[in-house]
Protein backbone atom coordinates (compact mmCIF):
# COMPACT_ATOMS: atom_id res chain seq x y z
CA UNK A 1 0.00 0.00 0.00
CA UNK A 2 1.25 3.12 -0.83
CA UNK A 3 0.07 6.62 1.51
CA UNK A 4 0.18 10.07 0.21
CA UNK A 5 -0.35 12.11 2.53
CA UNK A 6 -2.24 15.41 1.70
CA UNK A 7 0.66 17.88 2.77
CA UNK A 8 3.31 16.03 1.06
CA UNK A 9 1.13 15.56 -1.92
CA UNK A 10 2.69 17.14 -5.05
CA UNK A 11 1.38 20.51 -6.37
CA UNK A 12 1.34 21.85 -10.00
CA UNK A 13 0.12 25.29 -11.24
CA UNK A 14 -1.08 27.10 -14.45
CA UNK A 15 -2.90 30.10 -14.19
CA UNK A 16 -6.07 29.86 -12.23
CA UNK A 17 -5.60 26.17 -11.97
CA UNK A 18 -3.92 23.79 -8.75
CA UNK A 19 -3.23 20.09 -9.76
CA UNK A 20 -2.27 18.31 -6.64
CA UNK A 21 -1.45 14.79 -7.18
CA UNK A 22 -3.17 11.79 -5.55
CA UNK A 23 -2.33 8.52 -7.03
CA UNK A 24 -0.03 7.97 -10.49
CA UNK A 25 2.63 5.20 -11.62
CA UNK A 26 5.40 7.73 -9.75
CA UNK A 27 3.32 7.08 -6.30
CA UNK A 28 2.35 3.27 -6.18
CA UNK A 29 -0.87 3.14 -8.77
CA UNK A 30 0.13 1.79 -12.28
CA UNK A 31 -3.27 1.57 -13.50
CA UNK A 32 -5.02 4.49 -12.02
CA UNK A 33 -4.44 8.51 -12.01
CA UNK A 34 -6.30 10.27 -9.63
CA UNK A 35 -5.60 14.60 -8.60
CA UNK A 36 -7.37 16.95 -6.75
CA UNK A 37 -8.03 19.93 -9.07
CA UNK A 38 -8.63 23.70 -7.80
CA UNK A 39 -9.80 26.78 -9.71
CA UNK A 40 -9.94 29.92 -9.01
CA UNK A 41 -13.08 31.72 -9.14
CA UNK A 42 -14.29 32.63 -13.18
CA UNK A 43 -11.37 30.19 -14.43
CA UNK A 44 -12.52 29.43 -17.87
CA UNK A 45 -9.72 27.00 -20.21
CA UNK A 46 -9.37 29.05 -23.26
CA UNK A 47 -9.55 26.14 -25.41
CA UNK A 48 -10.54 22.64 -25.27
CA UNK A 49 -8.73 19.44 -25.43
CA UNK A 50 -9.38 15.38 -25.80
CA UNK A 51 -7.88 12.82 -24.54
CA UNK A 52 -7.56 9.03 -25.30
CA UNK A 53 -9.31 7.80 -22.40
CA UNK A 54 -12.45 8.38 -20.27
CA UNK A 55 -12.20 10.80 -17.70
CA UNK A 56 -14.21 11.23 -14.28
CA UNK A 57 -14.69 14.52 -13.02
CA UNK A 58 -16.35 14.22 -9.15
CA UNK A 59 -17.08 17.85 -7.86
CA UNK A 60 -16.37 18.61 -4.19
CA UNK A 61 -17.25 22.24 -3.73
CA UNK A 62 -18.69 25.02 -6.32
CA UNK A 63 -19.95 25.29 -9.57
CA UNK A 64 -18.28 23.74 -12.23
CA UNK A 65 -19.08 22.97 -16.37
CA UNK A 66 -16.85 20.29 -17.71
CA UNK A 67 -17.45 20.58 -21.42
CA UNK A 68 -17.78 23.78 -23.62
CA UNK A 69 -21.63 23.08 -23.85
CA UNK A 70 -21.99 20.63 -20.74
CA UNK A 71 -24.10 21.41 -18.12
CA UNK A 72 -23.75 23.04 -14.36
CA UNK A 73 -22.46 20.84 -12.28
CA UNK A 74 -22.39 21.05 -8.43
CA UNK A 75 -21.01 19.40 -5.24
CA UNK A 76 -21.64 16.00 -5.29
CA UNK A 77 -22.26 15.87 -9.11
CA UNK A 78 -19.57 13.47 -11.32
CA UNK A 79 -19.47 14.12 -15.02
CA UNK A 80 -17.69 11.25 -17.18
CA UNK A 81 -15.95 12.63 -20.42
CA UNK A 82 -15.72 9.80 -22.85
CA UNK A 83 -12.40 9.42 -24.67
CA UNK A 84 -12.23 11.82 -27.57
CA UNK A 85 -14.98 14.50 -26.48
CA UNK A 86 -13.82 17.95 -25.95
CA UNK A 87 -13.16 19.36 -22.69
CA UNK A 88 -13.16 22.98 -21.25
CA UNK A 89 -13.32 23.08 -17.58
CA UNK A 90 -14.53 26.34 -15.78
CA UNK A 91 -15.51 27.75 -12.75
CA UNK A 92 -18.84 28.99 -12.84
CA UNK A 93 -18.57 30.68 -9.69
CA UNK A 94 -17.19 33.38 -7.07
CA UNK A 95 -15.52 30.70 -4.79
CA UNK A 96 -12.81 28.37 -5.30
CA UNK A 97 -13.92 24.74 -7.43
CA UNK A 98 -12.71 21.63 -5.95
CA UNK A 99 -12.81 18.23 -7.91
CA UNK A 100 -10.99 14.96 -7.76
CA UNK A 101 -10.41 13.71 -11.11
CA UNK A 102 -9.57 9.79 -12.27
CA UNK A 103 -8.04 8.52 -15.21
CA UNK A 104 -6.74 5.32 -16.70
CA UNK A 105 -2.74 5.74 -16.27
CA UNK A 106 -0.83 6.56 -19.79
CA UNK A 107 -3.23 8.78 -21.15
CA UNK A 108 -2.20 11.13 -24.11
CA UNK A 109 -4.03 14.42 -25.20
CA UNK A 110 -4.64 16.39 -27.92
CA UNK A 111 -4.62 20.20 -27.76
CA UNK A 112 -7.54 22.09 -30.31
CA UNK A 113 -4.42 22.76 -32.32
CA UNK A 114 -3.55 19.54 -32.81
CA UNK A 115 -1.11 19.56 -30.22
CA UNK A 116 -0.21 15.71 -28.84
CA UNK A 117 0.35 16.11 -25.48
CA UNK A 118 1.63 13.25 -22.65
CA UNK A 119 0.64 12.45 -19.56
CA UNK A 120 1.28 15.36 -17.41
CA UNK A 121 3.83 15.59 -14.49
CA UNK A 122 0.62 15.31 -11.90
CA UNK A 123 -0.62 11.86 -14.05
CA UNK A 124 2.99 10.46 -14.01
Amino acid sequence: MTVIRAAEAPRFELPGIEFTGLASPSRGSAGLCTWRLTLSPGMANEQTHTLDRDEVFMVISGQVRITPDGEELGPGDAAVVVAGDPIQVANLGSEPAVLHVAITAGFTGKMADGTIVQAPAWAS
